[in-house]
Protein backbone atom coordinates (compact mmCIF):
# COMPACT_ATOMS: atom_id res chain seq x y z
CA UNK A 1 0.00 0.00 0.00
CA UNK A 2 1.72 3.29 -1.10
CA UNK A 3 1.91 6.03 1.69
CA UNK A 4 -1.29 7.49 -0.04
CA UNK A 5 -3.40 4.88 0.24
CA UNK A 6 -2.12 4.42 3.69
CA UNK A 7 -3.29 8.05 4.65
CA UNK A 8 -6.31 7.90 2.74
CA UNK A 9 -7.56 5.04 4.60
CA UNK A 10 -6.64 6.29 7.88
CA UNK A 11 -9.33 9.21 7.06
CA UNK A 12 -11.48 6.32 6.00
CA UNK A 13 -11.31 4.80 9.32
CA UNK A 14 -11.81 7.98 10.96
CA UNK A 15 -14.90 8.77 9.36
CA UNK A 16 -16.61 5.30 10.01
CA UNK A 17 -16.42 6.54 13.66
CA UNK A 18 -19.24 9.26 13.08
CA UNK A 19 -21.55 6.42 12.00
CA UNK A 20 -25.06 6.94 13.66
CA UNK A 21 -24.06 10.81 14.65
CA UNK A 22 -24.07 12.72 11.59
CA UNK A 23 -27.03 12.07 9.60
CA UNK A 24 -28.39 13.64 6.96
CA UNK A 25 -24.59 14.62 6.62
CA UNK A 26 -21.83 12.33 4.88
CA UNK A 27 -19.54 10.42 7.05
CA UNK A 28 -15.79 12.24 6.39
CA UNK A 29 -12.02 11.87 7.93
CA UNK A 30 -9.41 13.94 7.78
CA UNK A 31 -5.50 13.60 8.30
CA UNK A 32 -2.65 16.14 7.68
CA UNK A 33 0.46 15.14 7.12
CA UNK A 34 4.04 16.68 7.26
CA UNK A 35 7.39 15.15 6.42
CA UNK A 36 6.01 11.55 6.13
CA UNK A 37 4.36 12.17 9.67
CA UNK A 38 0.55 12.85 10.84
CA UNK A 39 0.44 15.52 12.96
CA UNK A 40 -3.26 15.96 13.25
CA UNK A 41 -6.19 13.96 12.07
CA UNK A 42 -10.45 14.39 12.80
CA UNK A 43 -13.73 13.70 12.14
CA UNK A 44 -16.95 14.62 11.79
CA UNK A 45 -18.25 13.91 14.81
CA UNK A 46 -22.23 14.81 15.19
CA UNK A 47 -24.58 16.85 13.15
CA UNK A 48 -24.06 20.21 13.24
CA UNK A 49 -20.66 20.29 14.76
CA UNK A 50 -16.96 21.01 12.95
CA UNK A 51 -16.26 19.21 10.04
CA UNK A 52 -13.34 16.75 9.57
CA UNK A 53 -10.82 19.50 8.50
CA UNK A 54 -11.41 21.88 11.18
CA UNK A 55 -10.80 19.15 13.76
CA UNK A 56 -7.92 17.82 12.73
CA UNK A 57 -6.86 21.76 12.60
CA UNK A 58 -7.57 21.47 16.00
CA UNK A 59 -5.70 18.44 16.73
CA UNK A 60 -2.53 19.66 14.57
CA UNK A 61 0.65 19.15 17.03
CA UNK A 62 2.69 21.90 14.78
CA UNK A 63 2.53 24.30 12.07
CA UNK A 64 0.33 23.11 9.09
CA UNK A 65 1.83 25.08 7.20
CA UNK A 66 2.60 23.60 3.77
CA UNK A 67 1.71 20.33 4.73
CA UNK A 68 -0.75 17.67 2.73
CA UNK A 69 -4.21 17.33 4.06
CA UNK A 70 -6.14 13.71 3.30
CA UNK A 71 -9.75 13.96 2.73
CA UNK A 72 -12.36 11.54 1.80
CA UNK A 73 -14.54 13.99 0.59
CA UNK A 74 -14.18 17.21 -1.50
CA UNK A 75 -14.12 19.80 1.14
CA UNK A 76 -17.48 21.66 1.67
CA UNK A 77 -17.63 25.22 -0.20
CA UNK A 78 -20.96 26.59 1.24
CA UNK A 79 -22.12 28.20 4.40
CA UNK A 80 -24.54 25.48 6.15
CA UNK A 81 -24.25 25.14 9.68
CA UNK A 82 -20.18 25.53 9.84
CA UNK A 83 -18.05 28.06 7.91
CA UNK A 84 -17.10 26.49 4.49
CA UNK A 85 -14.12 23.79 4.76
CA UNK A 86 -11.86 25.21 1.36
CA UNK A 87 -11.76 28.45 3.24
CA UNK A 88 -10.46 26.97 5.99
CA UNK A 89 -7.62 25.24 4.34
CA UNK A 90 -7.20 28.31 2.78
CA UNK A 91 -6.68 29.89 5.52
CA UNK A 92 -4.40 27.87 7.38
CA UNK A 93 -2.04 27.55 4.22
CA UNK A 94 -2.04 24.05 3.22
CA UNK A 95 0.11 23.03 0.80
CA UNK A 96 -1.62 19.84 -1.31
CA UNK A 97 -5.03 18.64 -0.51
CA UNK A 98 -5.98 14.90 -1.40
CA UNK A 99 -9.42 14.12 -2.48
CA UNK A 100 -10.93 10.75 -1.70
CA UNK A 101 -14.12 11.50 -3.81
CA UNK A 102 -15.72 14.42 -5.10
CA UNK A 103 -18.82 15.69 -3.24
CA UNK A 104 -22.20 15.30 -5.46
CA UNK A 105 -23.99 17.87 -3.29
CA UNK A 106 -25.08 20.66 -6.35
CA UNK A 107 -24.45 22.99 -3.36
CA UNK A 108 -20.02 21.74 -3.43
CA UNK A 109 -20.23 19.81 -6.70
CA UNK A 110 -16.21 20.58 -7.51
CA UNK A 111 -16.17 24.36 -6.34
CA UNK A 112 -14.34 23.19 -3.55
CA UNK A 113 -11.64 22.26 -5.20
CA UNK A 114 -11.95 24.90 -7.81
CA UNK A 115 -11.43 27.58 -4.61
CA UNK A 116 -8.36 25.32 -3.62
CA UNK A 117 -6.78 25.43 -7.17
CA UNK A 118 -7.84 28.84 -7.88
CA UNK A 119 -5.44 29.71 -4.66
CA UNK A 120 -2.99 27.76 -6.12
CA UNK A 121 -3.10 24.91 -3.71
CA UNK A 122 -2.39 21.25 -5.46
CA UNK A 123 -5.05 19.10 -5.66
CA UNK A 124 -5.27 15.36 -6.32
CA UNK A 125 -8.40 12.93 -5.99
CA UNK A 126 -9.63 9.38 -6.64
CA UNK A 127 -8.50 7.08 -3.94
CA UNK A 128 -10.55 4.56 -2.14
CA UNK A 129 -14.02 5.81 -4.04
CA UNK A 130 -15.27 2.24 -3.98
CA UNK A 131 -15.22 2.12 0.12
CA UNK A 132 -16.08 5.45 0.38
CA UNK A 133 -18.80 5.05 -1.94
CA UNK A 134 -20.19 2.59 -0.04
CA UNK A 135 -19.56 4.01 3.32
CA UNK A 136 -21.85 7.08 2.01
CA UNK A 137 -24.28 5.62 0.27
CA UNK A 138 -27.29 6.84 1.85
CA UNK A 139 -25.92 10.36 2.01
CA UNK A 140 -24.76 9.68 -1.46
CA UNK A 141 -28.16 8.72 -2.59
CA UNK A 142 -30.40 11.04 -0.32
CA UNK A 143 -28.40 14.31 -1.95
CA UNK A 144 -29.35 13.40 -5.30
CA UNK A 145 -32.86 12.15 -4.72
CA UNK A 146 -33.73 13.87 -1.27
CA UNK A 147 -34.93 10.19 -0.39
CA UNK A 148 -33.88 7.98 1.95
CA UNK A 149 -31.67 4.79 1.76
CA UNK A 150 -33.73 1.39 2.46
CA UNK A 151 -32.39 -1.74 3.77
CA UNK A 152 -34.60 -4.64 4.00
CA UNK A 153 -33.83 -6.92 6.88
CA UNK A 154 -34.74 -10.40 6.89
CA UNK A 155 -34.20 -13.69 9.08
CA UNK A 156 -35.39 -17.08 8.35
CA UNK A 157 -34.32 -21.04 8.45
CA UNK A 158 -32.32 -22.58 5.99
CA UNK A 159 -35.82 -23.39 4.13
CA UNK A 160 -37.16 -20.08 4.00
CA UNK A 161 -39.32 -19.81 7.14
CA UNK A 162 -39.38 -16.97 9.41
CA UNK A 163 -41.40 -18.26 12.22
CA UNK A 164 -42.66 -21.84 13.36
CA UNK A 165 -45.98 -23.14 12.16
CA UNK A 166 -47.48 -21.29 15.83
CA UNK A 167 -46.21 -18.20 14.89
CA UNK A 168 -43.28 -19.03 17.28
CA UNK A 169 -39.77 -16.65 16.26
CA UNK A 170 -37.92 -16.33 19.27
CA UNK A 171 -35.47 -16.79 18.06
CA UNK A 172 -34.56 -17.75 14.39
CA UNK A 173 -31.23 -16.09 13.79
CA UNK A 174 -28.59 -15.97 16.56
CA UNK A 175 -26.99 -13.48 19.29
CA UNK A 176 -24.11 -12.63 16.98
CA UNK A 177 -26.59 -11.52 14.04
CA UNK A 178 -29.16 -9.83 16.41
CA UNK A 179 -26.39 -7.63 17.63
CA UNK A 180 -25.67 -7.23 14.11
CA UNK A 181 -29.02 -6.31 13.36
CA UNK A 182 -28.58 -3.48 16.39
CA UNK A 183 -25.64 -2.38 14.53
CA UNK A 184 -27.82 -1.26 11.43
CA UNK A 185 -30.74 0.31 13.97
CA UNK A 186 -27.51 2.49 15.18
CA UNK A 187 -26.07 3.24 11.17
CA UNK A 188 -29.72 4.39 9.94
CA UNK A 189 -31.86 7.13 11.00
CA UNK A 190 -34.90 5.65 10.55
CA UNK A 191 -36.74 1.89 11.31
CA UNK A 192 -39.92 1.08 9.16
CA UNK A 193 -42.39 -2.13 10.01
CA UNK A 194 -45.83 -2.54 9.19
CA UNK A 195 -48.49 -2.58 11.69
CA UNK A 196 -49.60 -6.42 11.76
CA UNK A 197 -45.40 -6.71 13.00
CA UNK A 198 -46.64 -4.25 15.80
CA UNK A 199 -50.10 -5.84 16.85
CA UNK A 200 -47.92 -8.97 16.98
CA UNK A 201 -44.73 -8.55 18.45
CA UNK A 202 -45.37 -5.42 20.24
CA UNK A 203 -41.66 -4.29 19.56
CA UNK A 204 -39.43 -1.06 21.34
CA UNK A 205 -37.40 -1.22 17.73
CA UNK A 206 -34.80 0.75 20.08
CA UNK A 207 -30.92 0.46 19.37
CA UNK A 208 -28.91 -1.98 21.86
CA UNK A 209 -24.95 -2.42 21.49
CA UNK A 210 -22.79 -3.81 23.91
CA UNK A 211 -21.57 -0.74 24.74
CA UNK A 212 -24.56 1.05 25.38
CA UNK A 213 -23.91 3.97 22.90
CA UNK A 214 -26.62 3.34 20.03
CA UNK A 215 -28.52 5.73 19.00
CA UNK A 216 -32.18 4.87 18.33
CA UNK A 217 -33.91 5.70 15.07
CA UNK A 218 -37.08 7.29 14.10
CA UNK A 219 -39.55 4.42 14.10
CA UNK A 220 -42.09 4.73 11.65
CA UNK A 221 -44.90 2.52 11.33
CA UNK A 222 -46.96 1.94 7.91
CA UNK A 223 -50.77 1.84 9.04
CA UNK A 224 -53.46 3.08 6.18
CA UNK A 225 -56.81 2.28 8.71
CA UNK A 226 -54.59 3.40 12.11
CA UNK A 227 -54.93 -0.19 13.29
CA UNK A 228 -52.41 0.30 15.64
CA UNK A 229 -53.36 -0.61 19.71
CA UNK A 230 -53.30 2.94 22.09
CA UNK A 231 -51.39 0.49 24.53
CA UNK A 232 -48.55 -0.31 21.86
CA UNK A 233 -44.97 0.40 23.31
CA UNK A 234 -43.68 2.49 20.64
CA UNK A 235 -46.51 5.15 20.87
CA UNK A 236 -45.80 5.27 24.79
CA UNK A 237 -42.00 5.68 24.88
CA UNK A 238 -41.15 9.16 22.74
CA UNK A 239 -38.56 9.69 25.60
CA UNK A 240 -36.44 7.27 23.83
CA UNK A 241 -37.55 7.85 20.39
CA UNK A 242 -39.37 9.20 17.90
CA UNK A 243 -42.15 7.38 16.51
CA UNK A 244 -44.11 8.57 13.28
CA UNK A 245 -47.79 7.11 12.30
CA UNK A 246 -48.30 6.72 8.81
CA UNK A 247 -51.81 6.42 7.64
CA UNK A 248 -54.84 7.08 4.86
CA UNK A 249 -57.50 9.36 4.54
CA UNK A 250 -59.41 6.42 6.02
CA UNK A 251 -57.63 6.28 9.87
CA UNK A 252 -59.83 7.64 12.16
CA UNK A 253 -59.25 11.25 13.18
CA UNK A 254 -60.18 9.89 17.15
CA UNK A 255 -57.88 7.89 17.48
CA UNK A 256 -55.27 9.83 15.34
CA UNK A 257 -55.81 12.81 18.11
CA UNK A 258 -55.10 10.23 20.89
CA UNK A 259 -51.76 8.82 19.09
CA UNK A 260 -50.60 12.71 18.70
CA UNK A 261 -51.59 13.15 22.33
CA UNK A 262 -49.09 10.57 23.45
CA UNK A 263 -46.15 12.56 21.70
CA UNK A 264 -46.25 10.72 18.31
CA UNK A 265 -46.30 12.18 14.84
CA UNK A 266 -48.83 10.95 12.50
CA UNK A 267 -48.16 11.58 8.77
CA UNK A 268 -51.32 11.39 6.17
CA UNK A 269 -50.45 10.15 3.13
CA UNK A 270 -51.96 9.38 -0.23
CA UNK A 271 -53.08 5.56 -0.90
CA UNK A 272 -52.58 3.36 -3.58
CA UNK A 273 -54.57 0.54 -4.37
CA UNK A 274 -56.08 0.57 -0.63
CA UNK A 275 -52.74 1.25 0.89
CA UNK A 276 -50.39 3.58 1.45
CA UNK A 277 -48.35 5.10 -1.63
CA UNK A 278 -44.39 4.00 -0.07
CA UNK A 279 -42.96 5.91 -2.86
CA UNK A 280 -44.96 8.81 -1.55
CA UNK A 281 -43.86 8.37 2.12
CA UNK A 282 -40.32 8.68 1.02
CA UNK A 283 -40.60 11.45 -0.11
CA UNK A 284 -42.38 12.84 3.42
CA UNK A 285 -39.61 11.07 5.28
CA UNK A 286 -36.68 12.53 2.93
CA UNK A 287 -38.49 16.06 3.86
CA UNK A 288 -38.04 15.20 7.80
CA UNK A 289 -34.22 14.29 7.08
CA UNK A 290 -34.84 10.88 7.36
CA UNK A 291 -31.99 9.75 4.83
CA UNK A 292 -31.81 5.52 5.43
CA UNK A 293 -34.22 3.18 7.04
CA UNK A 294 -33.81 -0.04 8.04
CA UNK A 295 -36.72 -1.89 6.83
CA UNK A 296 -37.75 -4.75 9.48
CA UNK A 297 -41.15 -5.91 7.78
CA UNK A 298 -43.45 -7.79 8.06
CA UNK A 299 -43.80 -10.38 5.03
CA UNK A 300 -46.54 -8.09 3.37
CA UNK A 301 -44.47 -4.59 3.73
CA UNK A 302 -41.70 -6.49 2.44
CA UNK A 303 -43.24 -7.36 -0.99
CA UNK A 304 -44.72 -4.30 -1.21
CA UNK A 305 -41.39 -2.22 -0.47
CA UNK A 306 -39.37 -4.32 -3.02
CA UNK A 307 -42.96 -3.61 -5.87
CA UNK A 308 -42.61 -0.57 -5.16
CA UNK A 309 -39.14 -0.11 -6.10
CA UNK A 310 -38.57 1.82 -2.54
CA UNK A 311 -35.53 -1.23 -1.23
CA UNK A 312 -31.89 -0.51 -2.39
CA UNK A 313 -30.71 -3.30 -0.39
CA UNK A 314 -31.59 -6.52 1.30
CA UNK A 315 -29.37 -8.06 4.21
CA UNK A 316 -30.80 -11.49 5.07
CA UNK A 317 -30.04 -13.73 8.13
CA UNK A 318 -30.12 -17.58 6.94
CA UNK A 319 -29.65 -19.52 10.00
CA UNK A 320 -29.25 -23.79 9.97
CA UNK A 321 -32.25 -24.38 11.10
CA UNK A 322 -35.13 -26.45 9.29
CA UNK A 323 -38.65 -26.19 10.56
CA UNK A 324 -41.10 -27.24 7.41
CA UNK A 325 -44.93 -26.56 7.51
CA UNK A 326 -46.60 -23.81 6.18
CA UNK A 327 -45.12 -20.93 8.08
CA UNK A 328 -44.28 -17.59 6.73
CA UNK A 329 -41.73 -16.88 4.80
CA UNK A 330 -39.57 -12.63 5.05
CA UNK A 331 -41.79 -11.50 1.92
CA UNK A 332 -45.31 -12.01 1.49
CA UNK A 333 -47.61 -10.44 -0.72
CA UNK A 334 -49.67 -11.26 -4.03
CA UNK A 335 -45.81 -12.81 -5.47
CA UNK A 336 -44.67 -12.41 -8.62
CA UNK A 337 -46.03 -15.20 -11.15
CA UNK A 338 -43.11 -15.41 -13.60
CA UNK A 339 -39.65 -16.50 -12.52
CA UNK A 340 -37.87 -13.97 -15.35
CA UNK A 341 -39.76 -11.15 -13.18
CA UNK A 342 -38.36 -12.14 -9.82
CA UNK A 343 -36.70 -9.38 -8.22
CA UNK A 344 -32.62 -9.68 -8.30
CA UNK A 345 -29.93 -9.00 -6.03
CA UNK A 346 -26.07 -7.64 -7.18
CA UNK A 347 -22.99 -6.84 -5.48
CA UNK A 348 -23.43 -10.40 -3.09
CA UNK A 349 -21.78 -10.22 -0.37
CA UNK A 350 -21.74 -12.86 2.75
CA UNK A 351 -20.18 -12.91 5.95
CA UNK A 352 -20.66 -15.84 8.37
CA UNK A 353 -22.06 -15.15 12.21
CA UNK A 354 -21.21 -18.21 14.59
CA UNK A 355 -23.39 -20.49 12.69
CA UNK A 356 -25.24 -18.41 10.79
CA UNK A 357 -24.92 -16.66 7.36
CA UNK A 358 -25.40 -12.89 6.28
CA UNK A 359 -26.26 -12.34 2.83
CA UNK A 360 -26.24 -8.41 1.36
CA UNK A 361 -27.09 -7.55 -1.63
CA UNK A 362 -27.83 -4.49 -3.36
CA UNK A 363 -30.94 -4.67 -5.78
CA UNK A 364 -30.18 -5.07 -9.46
CA UNK A 365 -31.52 -2.07 -11.70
Amino acid sequence: MSKKYEYMHRAYELAKKGVGRVSPNPLVGAVIVKGDKIIGEGYHEFYGGPHAEVNAFRSAKESVEGATIYVTLEPCSHYGKTPPCAEAIVKNKIGKVVIGMLDPNPLVAGRGVKILEENGIEVDFGYLCEELTEMNKTFLKFIESKTPYVIMKTAMTLDGKIASKTGDSRWVSNEKSRAKVHELRNELSGIMVGVDTVIADDPMLTTRLENGNGQNPIRIVVDSKARIPLSAKILNTSDQAKTILAVTEKADLDKIKKIEAKGNQVLKVNALDDRIDLNALMQKLGEQNIDGLLLEGGATLNFSALQSGVVDEVVSFVAPKIIGGNAKSPVGGEGIELMKNAIELDNIKMQQLGNDLMLTGKIKS
